[in-house]
């Protein structure tokens, strides 16, 4: 059975060239939602479900937030930024996870997270020439794991088992996460991620909406005469996407995709990697972001069938430019994602990729 047959509403969103010999096709399913959380384009189908991974980490540290834990425990913007990360295990990203667990009064031992090889090619360089062996604080997911425990220590509820799908603040989360997916508890699906911690499943379109949501805080809170009327959900999303977007390096790392995303759009935008090929963008109103017929905000889920991350990077800064987001200037940061060039040992470049994502407007 072909790929097409297993998942046949995904149509092919690049196509990887070797000379003039077609290599590989991906598949791929897309969707952009305004602030009303109304559907605006789609490509495939926009209500694929959709296991995020780490794009939906804003929402579980929302869950973290609403429990009062970070302001109790100290911790910062660069703090609420690294609970919403995929980082490279940078040395300033241990170190923030070790100071986190400090203000909760948690150890190492504690976390439910194990060490793995870290997504930085350059500290796995470092790691190997010093024989260096990773531990729960090297998880690309430390902060999360730092939050989680911030946030049991605040619900005063046992450290132990804050991992397990029925402990108390596991519990607070997958309510959070469906709420602030505009969906009932039961309409998420939950599985196990790979730093052991319960992780959600629901149509893609409900991602968009999510960093939807994320910019139109920011949006609401900027325009707030009076910020404290605001509603304490929506200073929470938007004090997450200040944080996400103030400390970008925090929430990849060096020369990673989310960072230099963010750092090029200079807080006009959120963005956030899931494992597996899955991307969302968040998108503060704008004229752009008008002009494509949103209402406000604007949010971008992306979906790679096959879960290829280069090719999950590619079709995102590809969907930026079709769109006209940002200036070409800002979308130049992206380049080496949306264009790289394909070498082979000798240097001789060997293929090209091409694109095929053509939106849909949703009838409205």
């Amino acid at each position: 059975m072909s790929q097409a047959e297993l998942q046949p509403g995904a149509p092919v969103a690049a196509t990887v060239y070797r000379g003039d010999c077609i290599e590989n096709t991906h598949l791929a399913h897309i969707a952009l939602v305004d602030a009303d959380g109304r559907l605006l384009y789609s490509f495939g189908d926009p209500t694929r479900i959709t296991l995020p991974r780490s794009a939906a980490k804003p929402a579980q540290a929302l869950a973290v937030l609403e429990t009062g834990a970070l302001d109790r425990y100290g911790f910062d913007a660069a703090d609420l930024a690294l609970m919403c990360a995929s980082h490279s295990s940078e040395p300033r990203h241990l170190e923030r996870t070790r100071a986190m667990l400090a203000k909760v009064q948690a150890s190492e031992a504690d976390m439910r997270c194990g060490g793995h090889p870290p997504l930085s090619d350059a500290v796995y360089v470092d790691w190997l020439r010093r024989g260096f062996t990773p531990t729960a604080v090297c998880s690309n997911c430390s902060g999360k794991h730092a939050g989680m425990l911030a946030g049991a220590r605040a619900l005063g509820v046992a450290l132990a088992g804050y991992e397990l799908p029925d402990h108390p603040l596991q519990q607070r989360v997958k309510q959070t996460v469906a709420s602030v997916c505009d969906l009932p508890d039961d309409g998420v699906q939950w599985a196990i991620d790979g730093c052991n911690l319960p992780t959600p499943a629901f149509a893609l379109d409900r991602l968009a909406r999510l960093f939807a949501k994320l910019a139109a805080a920011e949006d609401q809170v900027e325009a707030a005469a009076l910020p404290a009327q605001l509603a304490p959900r929506t200073a929470a999303l938007a004090r997450i996407y200040r944080a996400m977007t103030s400390y970008p390096e925090l929430v990849g790392g060096e020369g990673r995709f989310c960072t230099l995303l963010m750092q090029a759009f200079g807080g006009a935008l959120v963005g956030k990697l899931g494992a597996d090929g899955s991307y969302a963008i968040g998108v503060r109103a704008s004229e752009q972001t008008a002009r494509l017929g949103a209402r406000g905000a604007l949010g971008i889920a992306v979906k790679i069938e096959d879960g290829n991350v280069g090719v999950l990077y590619a079709v995102t800064a590809e969907l930026l430019a079709l769109l006209e987001l940002g200036t070409p200037e800002q979308r130049a940061a992206l380049a080496g994602f949306h264009a790289p060039k394909r070498l082979n040992t000798m240097g001789v470049e060997i293929g090209r990729m091409d694109f095929s994502t053509e939106l849909a407007r949703a009838p409205q």
